[in-house]
Order: structure tokens, then sequence, then C-alpha cells
């Protein structure tokens, strides 16, 4: 098949385009033809395609050219429709599997692919096209008051993107796709739902079930063999950000008296670092930044277990995966699709969200697992990653897409 990936960046940036390049990869390895759009960016990986891919644009810029063009270019970006035109005219795919797209290249490249009657699918990687800021959560607590109405108005009384002018955009933006021009609903033919939680919401939110197929993302294959060397400390990886949680696991630790390492960056690492002055002194907790895959590896090898203490819905964190994959306990919150793969007490532990001491209490039962019991855990976390291999993955993809060429031809 010839099969066109579009993701606004073309490198292992977070968990949407680590999985975009792997689907990528993996389709070229099994004997498909596949071809890549995406947005010029100094990080991105050498592609044959870059020819046609658009300006950038940094939209955290001070730049005042960057500034002038950001409304346009989330709105409806006429570049990034001709140039996406272009490279269908020459590559000609079978159909389209496009993942994070909005803001940087945004939805003006669907209606390219529909006016060539080429078969669209897009990857729900998060929640932006039923919510204007993408995470469902404002004023540090999850936030469902843009769902199911008729207007988006609330991000702006919330000022959900904390700049009334960004946040008036997003407005305009969602009204404009989703109410008005209803780019997203005309021109999609098929979303991917990685979380039964994403697709239930989806389904409840005015999209057809027959649109919203269910595939769990897959783990990671790693090296499986058993880790004989666990360190005292727990492990939260990830993005440094208030919905994230971290702020909760911080206290928790605190009162347990356990040890924590913080790997990743984000607008509220500051804040944290002053939040754990005392504990960063005396080595209680340490902020080791963000990690090169094998860095990072040997972190979660070596933790008692990885902590995920999200405040916000959370779809399918490839941190979790990656964890599973390791065969490291994970203590999750029981918020989105977390608990579709943690069995509280079978392969990790699920925590009331923003509940310190229910958090405190998985931390120290944790700490306190007799080996058998820890390899027990361990053992039934990697099963579960098992149960998620690529190769099954892959496959199903391949299926959907066969169904909605053969249906579109």
């Amino acid at each position: 098949m010839r099969i066109l990936q579009v993701n606004k960046f073309n490198y292992p940036r977070a968990g949407a385009e680590k999985y975009f390049l792997w689907l990528s990869r993996a389709l070229t390895k099994a004997g498909h033809q596949v071809a890549i759009f995406s947005m010029n960016h100094p990080k991105n990986l050498a592609s044959t395609w870059k020819k046609y891919f658009v300006s950038e644009i940094d939209f955290n810029s001070n730049n005042l050219k960057d500034q002038f063009r950001s409304p346009k270019r989330i709105i409806y970006c006429s570049e990034a429709k001709i140039k996406f035109s272009e490279l269908i005219d020459n590559f000609k795919p079978d159909l389209i599997h496009c993942h994070n797209i909005y803001h940087q290249l945004s939805p003006s490249i669907l209606e390219a692919a529909s006016e060539k009657n080429i078969p669209v699918i897009m990857h729900l990687h998060d929640y932006k096209l039923i919510c204007p800021n993408y995470r469902l959560f404002s004023k540090n607590k999850i936030c469902l008051e843009c769902l199911n109405k008729k207007s988006y108005l609330p991000v702006i009384k919330n000022n959900c993107y904390e700049s009334f002018p960004r946040s008036v955009l997003a407005y305009l933006e969602m009204t404009l796709h989703n109410k008005i021009w209803k780019i997203y609903q005309n021109n999609l033919d098929l979303l991917i739902a990685p979380s039964r939680f994403i697709q239930k919401l989806f389904i409840s939110n005015g999209w057809s079930k027959e649109k919203v197929l269910f595939v769990n993302n897959p783990a990671p294959t790693v090296n499986n063999k058993a880790n004989k060397k666990t360190g005292e400390y727990f492990l939260y990886f990830g993005r440094l950000a208030p919905e994230k949680g971290i702020e909760d696991l911080v206290a928790a630790i605190r009162e347990s008296n356990l040890k924590l390492k913080i790997a990743g960056i984000g607008p509220s690492e500051k804040k944290l670092k002053r939040l754990c002055s005392a504990e960063i002194k005396n080595n209680q907790i340490k902020f080791i930044g963000q990690l090169a895959e094998k860095e990072l590896t040997k972190e979660i090898l070596e933790a008692r277990a990885v902590v995920i203490p999200s405040r916000w819905l959370e779809n399918m964190p490839l941190s979790l995966l990656e964890s599973l994959a390791i065969g490291k306990i994970v203590i999750a919150s029981r918020l989105g699709g977390l608990p579709e793969i943690i069995r509280d007490g079978d392969n990790g532990y699920l925590f009331k969200p923003g509940n310190m001491p229910d958090l405190s209490s998985k931390l120290r039962r944790t700490a306190s697992l007799s080996e058998k019991e820890k390899i027990k855990i361990e053992t039934s976390a990697r099963e579960t990653a098992n149960e998620l291999n690529p190769e099954d993955h892959l496959t199903k993809i391949l299926n959907i897409y066969r169904k909605l060429a053969k249906k579109s031809a």
C-alpha cells in the first residue's frame, strides 16, 4: 500500500511523535511505501519528502513575524494545503493517516485530501477535536465545560491558555472548525482511539460510533530480562506541568519519607524545584532533567516503581507502556485510560487522583514488597506489555487501512 503519514513534528518530541515515527518505520519495513508530511524544524529527522514540508513557525516565540502569522496558520494554512496537494499528486497515496496536525499544519490539508478523494484517518493522541486547549484541564482541575455545548465560550471565560489573546484565538479556531465549517467532521473517514475511554468520550460528543475505532497503542519491544539491581527511589518521567500531578507525588514522597527522581522538563520545573528545595538539599528528591533514551531506560530499570500521578484524563501515555514493557511496577491515577491497563495489586497499583494519603499508602506498600511479591507484579507487568505487542498492533492498523482503501475504491 501507499500510505501518507502526517504529523506536525518529524522528530521524537513526545509520545505522539514517537508513535508516528515508529509506525512509519514499521510500515516501511513491512514492505509498504510511506511518505511523510510535516513542518520544517531544525530537530527533524532527514526525509526525502522535506521539500513539501511547510515553513517553520514557533507559537511560543517573541518574534513579531511568528506572532503576526499565528492566527492565519492556526485557522487555515493555505501554504500547507497547497504543498499537501502537491505531495498527494506526486505520491498518489491509497490513504492518509494523520496524527497531530492542528496549529502548525491546520486542517486545511484535510480539504486537499477530500478534493482528491483520498480517505483520511486521524489518530486521537489527545482531546483537541473536542476541547479548545486539548487537555480537558483548566485552573488545575478537570474541565468538561465545552463538551456537548453549543459554544466554546468557556475557553475565554476560564482563560484556559492563561493568555487572553490565545484563549480568544482558541475560541475562534474551534468555532470555525467545528461549528461553522465542520472541517474535521466532513473530511475525516475514521478516528483511531488508543483507549476505550477516549473512544466513548468522542462518541458521547457527537462522533458516530462507526467512525471511532478502538486500537490500543503498542508497548515498545525491549529487553525483558529480569532486573537484578533495584534502587531505593521512585521515578516520575515526562512533562513537568500542572496537569501531571507532580506536586501530589512530591507531597506523598515527603509524607512517606521515601526517595524520588524526576526526569523531564516543562513549565512547572522552576516551581517544583522551589517546592522541593529542602528535599533536594538532603537528596530525598533529585531532578535529573530530560534524558536520552538509553539513560532513561536505565533509570526506569533501577527504580522501585514508576509513578504516573496525573490529575488530567490521561489517554494512553507512552510512559505507562514503556514502563510495563521493561517490567516495572507502575503506580497510576485511577483516571482516563490508565485503569484499562493497570489492574490494582496485579500488574501495578491505582490510587485516587489528587488523594495524597492514598498515593502515600501505595508508595509505602510498594516499598515494603518482598522479593517474591515484587517479582510477581513485575512479571504480570511484562505479560501485560506482551499482550500489547507491536506486531499485533501493526496487523490491526493494516486491516483498517485495507478496509478503508477498499471501501473508497
